[in-house]
């Protein structure tokens, strides 16, 4: 199976290992590492590193249960057991390894979040496909059900898409709902319509992958979902803890999971191995289960 099938028809989900600078001290935190051990970004980042590297190379974490794994552009740049880290994913794990491009939020306008302008995007898929990465994420954030608004988003997502597409990488569009909006389902609809209208401005031999928050009614993104311009619909926690992540993804037929903070829960850098990679096992196979339902 090569990247293009196992993305697209892969059984399992999609791990996000991708927290960048701000919240990496958020994810290290969780793990028990907190910010006094660390005092400056360097050492930030060799910690989160070695977090991540912890993670993929259990036993737990293989291409058995992952489809893919999204990684931050530092981890990216660092080796795995002396392998460049998508390399790794890829031959070693059978994990198709992906890249986050945006560089963070902008601030809030007409109700959401636009990404902020990437700089040297070309330059960085170039070097993104040199290392073989497949593909890549971006993330905007809706906060509320603003017309001109979640336009925005999708104008951008989409525009930004054909970039990627162009520089020969598969792209994720992540234009996340906040799960804690008021009238989310207004603000659901708005975004489907949305990218309905521009998938059918892509070309005839062009797909994209999307990351969107789990759904307030259940199954609202099968057409989506069953889109021939989609490769596929991952779903990412938005904030909700692994057990109900998981027991609303069931509900969504074909929304396969891509998890970040819901995948590490309950994992710690006091763990023996034996107990890390049992915790992991757990994890990874209750996301597994959920996205194959």
């Amino acid at each position: 199976m090569n990247q293009m099938e196992k993305a697209g028809h892969g059984q399992g989900f999609i791990a996000a290992l991708d927290q960048s600078g701000g919240s990496t001290p958020k994810a290290l935190k969780a793990y028990g590492i907190d910010e006094g051990a660390y005092s400056n970004e360097d050492e930030m980042f060799d910690l989160i590193h070695v977090m991540r590297t912890r993670i993929i190379t259990s036993p737990a974490f293989t291409g058995d249960r992952l489809i893919g794994a999204i990684l931050f552009e530092q981890t990216m740049d660092r080796e795995i057991e002396g392998k460049g880290s998508a390399e790794y994913l890829w031959d070693v794990k059978q994990v198709v390894p992906f890249l986050k491009v945006d560089k963070g939020l902008a601030a809030e306008a007409d109700g959401v979040q636009l990404m902020k302008p990437i700089p040297g995007l070309d330059d960085l898929l170039a070097r993104a496909h040199s290392k073989g990465v497949f593909g890549t994420k971006m993330r905007s954030v809706i906060k509320q059900p603003n017309p001109a608004g979640i336009k925005a988003i999708v104008d951008q997502q989409f525009t930004v898409g054909k970039q990627i597409l162009a520089g020969g990488l598969m792209p994720i569009l992540e234009p996340e709902a906040d799960i804690f909006m008021e009238n989310r389902s207004v603000a659901e609809r708005l975004l489907k319509e949305g990218i309905l209208a521009e998938l059918g401005d892509l070309g005839a031999d062009q797909q994209v992958m999307l990351k969107l928050s789990i759904p307030v009614e259940d199954d609202f993104y099968a057409d989506l979902i069953a889109h021939p311009k989609v490769l596929r619909v991952v779903a990412l926690s938005g904030g909700y803890s692994r057990a109900e992540a998981n027991e609303r993804l069931v509900r969504n037929h074909g929304l396969t999971a891509s998890f970040s903070r819901a995948l590490s829960e309950g994992l710690s850098a006091r763990q023996t191995d034996e107990e890390f990679n049992h915790m992991l096992d757990e994890s990874i196979q209750s996301i597994y289960k959920a996205s194959t339902t």
